[in-house]
């Protein structure tokens, strides 16, 4: 017996050795309503994908794949509540811990907005966990390039998740586009011969499971009245060159109707539009098309600047411009009414029925920078 045991302890040290964690998981919704939550994850090795669920850490509940890879996906059903969703992705050596994350109550929504995360590399994001978001937002730029070392193509956005996971596997991420979500070659001082950018945004919409067509999507929360638009508008004056980064965005385009058809759709919404522009550039390029359309919304927030902001349109449009770096040159917007170099994220609270919505302007240390409410009813033009 003496004489098997090194064995053994060998076998079980081999065994540990080989067990991995799954630590990279995202939470996200594809469909336009919370009615489903999308589980996705990646193993080191290949495996079926497994999924155990329920109300309570004991779980219960199981979904599988039938076929095997290192990158999964699994839809769970998303019902809302007071309660939390618990759930356990992986099995055998290759499980990680038993997460849950909020269900999407009937009596406070929160949802916090961050923009040019990859550029706020080593930020203390605590703060985020502290206000306990029903959902995660960005403005674009999520990522610093897709052509690093080490970090090409998709393994930009997990890297974004192995420095976060604890927000990662707790709040479901619905990310924008911005141009460096696509880069896949360095820019350079002029156009070069060959695209920058991908467009398609193939990468980005292979990792994420989002609404829609993806580069652009629009999600609602019914219970609270609550409709957000992501657009595809980042360095429009490029269009037409190598430097292009975004989808056609003219009056004429698909993503201009379908912007405008999608304001019509929801005029008794509280709508938030997410987008990676700087709104006097995307006034004067679009004529005045775009603002006319973007005023009939209720909020406006991009993530162009490395800076926090908050302006108002006439007719009493706010817009904020929010970065988790916010040290970067500054130029205000003409009808500015707050601005700070600090780094920030942008906090949304909804109550139920009509009372105004809550817009908090915050240091990464959760401290209050700038603070407004907005009627559920806006007046003015719309």
């Amino acid at each position: 017996m003496l004489r098997i045991l090194p064995v053994l302890v060998a076998i079980l040290v081999a065994s540990f050795a080989e067990a991995a964690p799954i630590e990279r998981i995202w939470l996200s919704h594809e469909e336009e309503t919370p009615v489903s939550l999308i589980v996705s994850w990646e193993a080191e090795k290949a495996s079926v994908g497994v999924i155990a669920y329920g109300d309570s850490p004991e779980l219960g509940k199981e979904v599988r794949t039938e076929g095997t890879g290192t990158r999964h996906r699994l839809k769970l059903p998303f019902e809302p509540g007071e309660g939390r969703l618990h759930y356990r992705v992986g099995e055998g050596d290759q499980v990680s811990a038993v997460h849950s994350v909020k269900r999407y109550s009937s009596s406070e929504f929160r949802m916090v907005v961050v923009g040019d995360w990859g550029f706020a590399p080593g930020r203390d994001l605590s703060a985020i966990s502290r206000d306990d978001p029903h959902l995660l937002l960005t403005a674009g730029d999520n990522v610093p390039s897709l052509h690093q070392a080490g970090l090409e193509g998709t393994k930009a956005f997990a890297a974004l998740i192995d420095a976060h996971p604890e927000l990662f596997h707790s709040y479901p991420f619905l990310p924008i586009l911005g141009n460096h979500d696509r880069e896949i070659t360095p820019r350079g001082p002029k156009p070069p011969d060959h695209p920058v950018y991908d467009v398609e945004a193939t990468a980005f919409r292979e990792f994420f499971a989002l609404p829609g067509e993806e580069w652009k999507w629009r999600f609602e929360v019914p219970s609270f009245g609550i409709a957000l638009v992501a657009l595809d508008l980042n360095h429009i004056q490029d269009f037409g060159t190598t430097w292009q980064t975004c989808h056609p965005w003219q009056s004429g385009s698909d993503q201009f109707r379908w912007y405008e058809s999608t304001m019509k759709d929801w005029s008794d919404r509280f709508v938030v539009t997410l987008m990676n522009e700087k709104r006097t550039a995307l006034e004067a390029a679009g004529r005045g098309l775009w603002l006319e359309n973007l005023a009939k919304g209720d909020v406006l927030v991009t993530g162009f600047g490395y800076f926090a902001e908050r302006s108002e349109l006439p007719g009493g449009l706010p817009c904020f411009n929010t970065c988790l770096k916010g040290n970067g040159a500054v130029y205000p917007d003409p009808l500015s009414r707050f601005l700070a170099s600090e780094d920030n994220y942008l906090l949304f609270t909804f109550a139920p029925a009509d009372a105004p919505v809550v817009a908090t302007l915050k240091r990464l240390d959760g401290s209050v920078l700038d603070e407004v409410e907005i009627p559920r009813h806006r007046e003015g033009p719309r």
